[in-house]
């Protein structure tokens, strides 16, 4: 494993697209990397955690590893959003397992009990011990929030908002009439890749590969109109879906997944680091990158539709979705094969298309700004 410090001096960014060069292949295969990206980009973004159905009424609460960190999220009795370590500070027992719905939290180890708003209520046996108050052994709080269906969190408390993450993203969904608030989940998948979390993200921000790696997604975009443009915290991706005509036949093509009356388009979206949204016709997506080690990736892709209905309500469902898990399975061969070749003697850098590539350039130049700051 190489030192930090070395294998942070092995890249020099510049804003310059036609003169930059790729994140060096080491940044793609190396442990100690991975976990410096845990502690100056995960730790300090925010980051899906679940749905607000699963907090919806005072009381509910829900867990999360985020990579490695116990959190617990709970709605007050105030109705009030929160946040907490799910660590008791006693002596680091969990304050909660799974989800549910409960007046207060408690400890799994001596029984100490914290109120959904943090403070503790009852540490069991304790008197006679001297310089403690109760009142200084509140559960640690995070940063927590929401966005449509879905709960955020930050373990920095000086990073941006959320909302300064997200940008326009909100106004333009709500524009191109996707009220996200109406969706309802429909179906969950995770997928297992063999590449670094990197070599995913990388491939998704450009639609460059998708002539030759997506048969079928070429067939429903206009590939000469596919563009990406770049903001500080996130990236769109616009891909206007091509007309059905009037007989809704198209020689030579299999329209089945997705239709449109040439006015809509689909919209990608990515959100530093590892948030991806996706907006179809009929539905939503949303993708969470996590990375389980340096070469061994989950996504999550989760489904999301304002009327799931049933009969052919349904059958369109299942089509957007086989749909989506096809090109999913075509990404994870390329990624897989990528993540391969990164270990070869024969590379480790390469250029950018600067027609196609800006938004991969722009997302690495984020990775560098935020691994090169000071710790």
């Amino acid at each position: 494993m190489t030192s930090t410090s070395t294998l942070l001096s092995d890249y020099t960014p510049t804003d310059r697209l036609d003169e930059a060069w790729t994140l060096p292949a080491r940044w793609y295969t190396d442990p100690a990397l991975l976990a410096l990206e845990k502690e100056r980009i995960f730790y300090r973004t925010w980051q899906w955690v679940g749905s607000t159905a699963l907090v919806q009424r005072p009381g509910d609460f829900f867990t999360y590893d985020l990579y490695g960190e116990p959190l617990v999220i709970t709605r007050g009795q105030d109705g009030a959003l929160r946040g907490f370590h799910n660590v008791c500070l006693h002596r680091a027992g969990p304050v909660a397992v799974g989800k549910g719905n409960r007046k207060s939290l408690q400890c799994r180890y001596h029984g100490w009990t914290y109120a959904l708003d943090g403070r503790l209520l009852n540490a069991p046996e304790f008197e006679g011990v001297r310089n403690w108050s109760p009142e200084d052994y509140c559960l640690k709080a995070v940063r927590v929030t929401e966005w449509g269906p879905f709960v955020f969190v930050n373990l920095d408390d000086e990073a941006p908002s959320l909302l300064e993450f997200l940008g326009d993203i909100p106004t333009e969904v709500a524009r191109a009439g996707f009220d996200i608030a109406s969706m309802q989940p429909v179906e969950r998948r995770d997928y297992y890749v063999d590449c670094n979390w990197k070599v995913y993200v990388d491939n998704y921000l450009e639609g460059y590969h998708i002539p030759i790696a997506h048969p079928g997604l070429y067939r429903e975009i206009d590939y000469e109109q596919y563009r990406v443009e770049t903001f500080r915290y996130y990236s769109s991706q616009h891909a206007p879906i091509r007309p059905v005509p009037p007989s809704g036949q198209i020689p030579g093509r299999d329209r089945r997944y997705l239709r449109s009356d040439g006015e809509q388009q689909a919209l990608y979206y990515w959100v530093f680091p590892n948030l991806m949204l996706n907006f179809y016709p009929d539905n939503m997506q949303i993708n969470i990158i996590v990375p389980l080690d340096v070469e061994r990736t989950l996504t999550i892709f989760e489904w999301w539709f304002k009327h799931p209905g049933s009969g052919e309500g349904w059958e369109s469902m299942q089509q957007s979705i086989a749909f989506s898990d096809e090109i999913q399975r075509e990404d994870m061969e390329i990624c897989n094969a990528v993540q391969r070749n990164l270990h070869s003697r024969a590379y480790n850098q390469g250029r950018f298309s600067v027609k196609r590539e800006n938004g991969v350039h722009h997302f690495q130049r984020l990775v560098a700004e935020y691994l090169l700051q000071a710790g």
